[in-house]
């Protein structure tokens, strides 16, 4: 996909974004394989079907996140809104953005 800068007149090459979505559940009693369908439904609502996977990483005392990589469509814009309804899901203390890159290709 390309998209004309309009004041230069130059095509610039627009590419896919690898995210990471890092989720802190609310307890380390949280179910961690229903909180994933979830969150992979709102990814899917934003950015379409495409790959992602999913990580459960140790934080402390019993307690994991939930980091689920996704690729986007850069065009999209900021990954922010699908964190931002995360974040308001009963089940999760917190939802951010951890990770952003840039894939060409």
């Amino acid at each position: 996909m390309f998209v004309q800068n309009v004041s230069s007149k130059v095509l610039i090459k627009m590419g896919f974004a690898v995210v990471t979505l890092k989720v802190m559940p609310s307890s380390p009693d949280t179910n961690l394989e229903e909180l994933e369908i979830k969150v992979k439904e709102e990814i899917t609502k934003f950015a379409g079907d495409g790959e992602t996977k999913t990580e459960i990483k140790p934080v402390a005392f019993g307690l994991n996140s939930l980091n689920i990589i996704f690729v986007m469509d850069e065009t999209k814009g900021s990954p922010d809104p699908v964190a931002e309804i995360v974040d308001k899901f009963e089940e999760v203390n917190s939802a951010e953005i951890s990770d952003v890159r840039r894939a060409l290709g």
